[in-house]
């Protein structure tokens, strides 16, 4: 339909997006903490698929939660318990993540505006009739919103899904909706279709 709007699209699956990563980042580690009895240094981990993939819900013995507003956020995962979650200070991999706070500082600002962006240019009105680019800035966005709640929040990313065969970095949900976002804005830039016109204005006859 020529100048259709998919900006439900991109706001549906950012929705969906953000709520699965946060829903999955508390239940995991409120899961795996097992109030606080750990099998293994750290934490303990759940083994999905035996010898390649498993959960991992790491701790950080140095860290506690503070005692403020952000408390019941902090230890819910934890049952309560001052202990926080073990997180990613940078990004991707681990990239600026020995700096700690002025790496969490600086991807949570780059979140923010990467954030804004998406929603000033996403929700404009040619960007908008494109169903491919909603959908991959949608899931750009929710994954960004994602790992920007947990720097507010934790200090830093909390990652739990580990590919142990062959030693991928730790990782999230909102990590792969980001990676799922941009292959989808690489593919929709290479081969989807200019988008349909708008229909013209008719102007009244005389």
């Amino acid at each position: 339909m020529p100048g259709r709007s998919y900006r439900w699209l991109l706001l549906g699956l950012a929705a969906f997006a953000l709520t699965a990563d946060l829903t999955s980042k508390y239940g995991v580690f409120r899961w795996l903490y097992a109030h606080g009895q750990f099998q293994e240094p750290g934490g303990n981990s759940h083994d999905v698929v035996p010898g390649w993939f498993k959960l991992i819900g790491q701790v950080d013995p140095n860290a506690t939660a503070d005692a403020g507003a952000l408390n019941a956020l902090q230890t819910w995962s934890t049952h309560g318990d001052p202990v926080m979650p073990r997180v990613n200070h940078g990004a991707l991999f681990g990239m600026g993540g020995g700096a700690k706070g002025m790496a969490n500082a600086f991807f949570a600002t780059v979140s923010l505006v990467a954030a804004t962006a998406i929603l000033t240019w996403g929700l404009r009105g040619a960007p908008s009739r494109e169903r491919w680019l909603s959908a991959a800035l949608g899931l750009i966005l929710g994954g960004t919103l994602g790992n920007f709640y947990d720097r507010l929040v934790f200090g830093g990313v909390r990652d739990f899904m580990y590919f142990y065969y062959i030693e991928w970095p730790v990782f999230n949900f909102a990590d792969c909706c980001l990676v799922v976002g941009a292959a989808l804005l690489l593919l929709q830039a290479a081969f989807a279709p200019p988008p349909p016109a708008a229909p013209a204005a008719v102007a009244p006859k005389a």
